[in-house]
């Protein structure tokens, strides 16, 4: 255990942070609360504005009576969905749907308890503080998980991760928690049977799996990840919780299933074992008839929308040097089937002949060209790279049906002459004017990571994300991070 004893002094800071989560669940106790209180402030407000010139109706006492009984309902039928679980706070859609559900239930208690009671209460009231109540928790949940994010990519409220298997799963669920790490897991080590000192990763091997019980006595580890091989039997898994929940120790099974999105994943116990079923990708759904009628009346109007600000690009472009306005440039759509993309020109007219020579220059091996100050740009060309404004023509492929709203990024051909393996599983779906490459970093993102992100956006569609995608584009298109 030396080299246990040589790395607990490196995680000091971190062990204190991380007892730190434990007010998680107070801190969102007393914001939904603040939320429930100021619905109800506004909803007595709201009717008592809106009941002058129709008669004058007094709504304080009965929110006086009302109110805290509301607050206590709410917050009380939202701590038994187990909305205040420190597990459900920072990822996924679980900690959400209780929230709304919590809404959904109380106001129906509330309902039927004023029903019952024969309690008179105004329904412009009633309404409005639960319908303006689960906006408020919403919204107040959604900035504590971008607090939490934050706090966490700048090392605090992170917990110490201990990672079990054979080094190349270890290394697999390593990779995850490195490249996200708003999860907030620092990794102490790792367990093996496989006699190795460390993974390829770099990740320490402590020891074998018997030694879990002496690193969570030694208040070295806060979490610890089961990865594949890491646990020979039931049995074996069972006395590993018994012999950790004393020591308030988190086990995680991280399976050999990633890149999949939740919304495909269900988990059926049948006989005391919990079987996890997987839905086939989606991406046949992502061509559907829905996603094309979304694309094109939403490209439609925002052609018109945004028809004068067309018209000032295209003549800044042309006052600069005289030049063609659009350039096209042969792209690689769904199938394989080749199309010209269109974009305002925003390099010099001869930027095609230049290229070969700045791809000698950087040393270029493969994958889409990028430099972050490419002299081909001209000055008009920089400040539209800059907002995306260059690709606003592409919403003209999108109602061609050449490209969609949201999908991966539509490659060149020369790119699709490369792709080995799974990466033409981007040409299944149609390219997108944006996508997750677009809101995760645009060209500050490695191609194996644009690769990464196009995949997963093919297998998990759902019109869900793709709206939130275009939620996302607009944060990214203003922040212009990656844009060059």
């Amino acid at each position: 255990m030396s080299i246990l004893a040589d790395r607990t002094s490196r995680f000091v800071q971190t062990r204190t942070a991380s007892r730190a989560l434990r007010f998680l669940p107070s801190t969102a106790v007393v914001l939904d609360a603040g939320a429930i209180v100021l619905a109800v402030v506004v909803a007595v407000a709201a009717r008592q504005q809106l009941s002058v010139g129709i008669g004058q109706v007094d709504l304080t006492s009965s929110a006086l009576v009302v109110g805290p009984l509301i607050l206590a309902a709410w917050v009380t039928i939202t701590y038994l969905l187990r909305g205040y679980r420190e597990n459900v706070f920072g990822a996924g859609t679980d900690e959400f749907k209780r929230v709304v559900n919590a809404g959904i239930y109380t106001a129906a208690l509330v309902g039927v308890a004023c029903y019952l009671a024969k309690f008179q209460l105004s329904r412009a009231f009633f309404a409005t503080v639960f319908l303006l109540g689960t906006v408020l928790i919403l919204l107040a949940r959604l900035g504590l998980r971008r607090l939490l994010h934050a706090a966490r990519r700048h090392g605090i409220l992170r917990q110490r991760a201990l990672l079990v298997g054979t080094p190349a799963q270890v290394d697999e669920v390593a990779a995850v928690l490195r490249r996200e790490s708003w999860l907030g897991y620092d990794l102490v080590g790792a367990l093996s049977e496989q006699p190795v000192e460390e993974t390829h990763g770099g990740i320490p091997v402590l020891g074998t799996l018997g030694d879990v019980v002496a690193l969570a006595e030694s208040d070295t580890i806060d979490t610890v990840f089961l990865a594949g091989g890491g646990i020979g039997s039931s049995e074996e898994m069972r006395r590993l919780v018994w012999s950790l929940e004393s020591h308030g120790v988190r086990i995680i099974i991280a399976p050999s299933v990633n890149e999949i999105s939740s919304d495909r994943i269900r988990v059926r116990p049948v006989g005391g074992l919990p079987l996890m079923h997987i839905s086939p990708p989606t991406a046949r759904d992502a061509g559907s008839l829905a996603k094309r009628l979304f694309d094109v009346v939403g490209a439609t109007a925002l052609l018109t929308f945004f028809a004068p600000v067309l018209a000032l690009i295209a003549l800044s472009i042309w006052l600069d040097d005289r030049g063609p306005v659009l350039f096209r440039q042969t792209r690689t759509g769904r199938h394989g089937e080749e199309f010209s993309c269109l974009k305002f020109r925003t390099m010099v007219v001869d930027a095609e002949a230049r290229l070969a020579a700045l791809k000698e220059q950087m040393g270029f091996e493969g994958g889409l060209f990028k430099m972050t100050d490419d002299p081909r740009i001209t000055k008009a060309g920089k400040l539209l790279r800059r907002l995306s404004l260059d690709e606003l023509p592409q919403l003209v492929n999108v109602v061609r049906g050449d490209m969609s709203l949201v999908g991966p990024r539509p490659p060149l051909p020369s790119e699709v002459a490369t792709y080995t393996g799974d990466i033409a599983r981007r040409l299944h779906v149609r390219p997108g004017l944006t996508g997750l490459w677009q809101v995760s970093g645009r060209s500050d993102l490695s191609f194996e990571e644009a690769v990464r992100l196009d995949l997963y956006y093919v297998d998990n569609w759902s019109m869900m994300q793709d709206l939130t995608i275009l939620a996302r584009t607009v944060s990214a298109v203003l922040g212009s991070k990656g844009a060059y």
